[in-house]
């Protein structure tokens, strides 16, 4: 096992105009990672106005003051780098990883478009379409592309923050005005709504000065204060079953639990990666390699900042076997390991698969420069990143059963049962 603690050397300076930036020197790496989160996601749409957080992941390569459209992702990609952008529900990241000798080309690249975005009513339109198209692609004509969909309306009233999906809906992008969206860009967009990481061989002094150069000249505008997020109204309606033209039939349990910043995460995490992460997991041998119950059980945690998370466990029973029964031993399983909790080998093995696979995100610059604004927006402190670790390696089986106890209980668990039309 590899030192808990990590010592990532992380330099942070604030620009009079709000804009952040944490420099982390790494002088053996190939390239620079640049990572600008930008502190808006679909949970601070207003209703009536949902996928607007989304549509600027488009609408920012799209061309500004100085860059013609498209022009942003192909030099980038013409110098040797690579560049993207993703939206959530409380966060927008634009990121890019260039050669050293790239960076100033990519600081200017991204101050000019955060200074001069072509919000124009012809790049409007054309993105609109190209988003309406990706929501047709990915969920409204795709196998199974309604399950989230389903998922977050067993937790969140759909007026909740957290009650839709990021993509937005279809008549929200229809009847949105270009002048909406210019207003959601000049509310959420401002120097000081952004966190600026660089991750690479650049000293702290030679980061903090590029990023006073190329941003600096931005407006000193208030930051944008996010709306206050109610606990979602509990739902009565915990089972819910649907029938759609899908290859296999699935069960998927799921439970409310709390925000991405609570102590108690790493444990519910470690609780269940030994239910069901990996062929080790106990649903795995219960129910897949030796009851022959089930095809696959996966488990995921889908975390919410400024409101409930939600910890969900998926089934695919095997020919023959309904959804009921596949949920209700998934339930008399998981009421097994809270009354019996995990044992020491069980919670070493889920403890060293997440170490493996956090060392393994921090081993490239642009994996380690998300996870250091992951910290910062999660924890208000990027330098998480170095004692995050520590805090997921200390946690006891008798944390994690306490976990599973207070926040899986098998009584609490929605049940959604997406049936295949043709199930045998």
């Amino acid at each position: 096992m590899t030192e808990a603690h990590l010592h990532y050397e992380l330099a942070k300076h604030r620009l009079d105009n709000g804009l952040e930036v944490v420099v982390a020197p790494d002088p053996d790496a190939p390239g620079v990672a640049v990572n600008l989160w930008v502190e808006v996601g679909s949970a601070d749409e207003r209703p009536g106005k949902t996928g607007f957080a989304h549509l600027f992941e488009h609408l920012m390569f799209q061309g500004s003051g100085q860059v013609a459209s498209g022009e942003h992702m192909a030099t980038v990609e013409t110098l040797g780098g690579t560049v993207n952008a993703t939206t959530s529900s409380d966060r927008t990241n634009y990121f890019e990883t260039v050669p050293r000798g790239a960076l100033d080309l990519a600081m200017w690249l991204e101050a000019d478009r955060f200074a001069s975005l072509a919000i124009t009513g012809e790049n409007f339109e054309t993105q609109r379409q190209v988003v309406k198209e990706e929501k047709r692609q990915r969920y409204d004509n795709q196998p199974y592309g309604d399950l989230l969909e389903l998922l977050i309306a067993q937790h969140f009233q759909p007026e909740h923050p957290y009650g839709h999906l990021t993509i937005g809906s279809m008549r929200d992008l229809d009847d949105a005005s270009l002048e909406d969206v210019a207003s959601f860009f000049e509310a959420w967009y401002p120097a000081s709504n952004l966190r600026l990481v660089l991750c690479g061989p650049v000293t702290a002094d030679e980061g903090i000065s590029l990023t006073e150069t190329y941003f600096g000249s931005l407006p000193a505008v208030p930051k944008p204060q996010r709306a206050s997020f109610e606990a979602p109204l509990a739902r009565p309606e915990l089972i819910e079953t649907v029938t759609r033209a899908v290859p296999h039939s699935l069960t998927y349990l799921s439970w409310g639990v709390p925000d991405a910043a609570d102590p108690v995460q790493p444990a519910l995490h470690l609780a269940l990666s030994v239910l069901a992460d990996g062929n080790s997991s106990r649903l795995h041998r219960a129910l897949v390699r030796n009851g022959d119950i089930a095809n696959e059980v996966h488990s995921a945690l889908l975390p919410h900042r400024s409101s409930t998370s939600v910890a969900t466990i998926l089934g695919r029973p095997s020919d023959g076997v309904g959804t009921d029964a596949l949920s209700g031993r998934i339930l008399d399983e998981l009421a097994r390991f809270i009354d019996e909790g995990p044992t020491e080998e069980e919670v070493a093995r889920a403890a060293a698969q997440y170490e493996r696979d956090w060392l393994w995100d921090l081993a490239t610059t642009s994996g380690r420069a998300d996870a250091i604004n992951d910290a910062w927006l999660v924890h208000g402190d990027p330098a998480r990143i170095n004692t995050h670790l520590a805090e997921v390696l200390s946690v006891t089986p008798d944390d994690v059963r306490g976990a599973a106890r207070t926040w899986l209980s098998p009584t609490a668990a929605h049940q959604l049962h997406y049936l295949a039309e043709n199930a045998r």
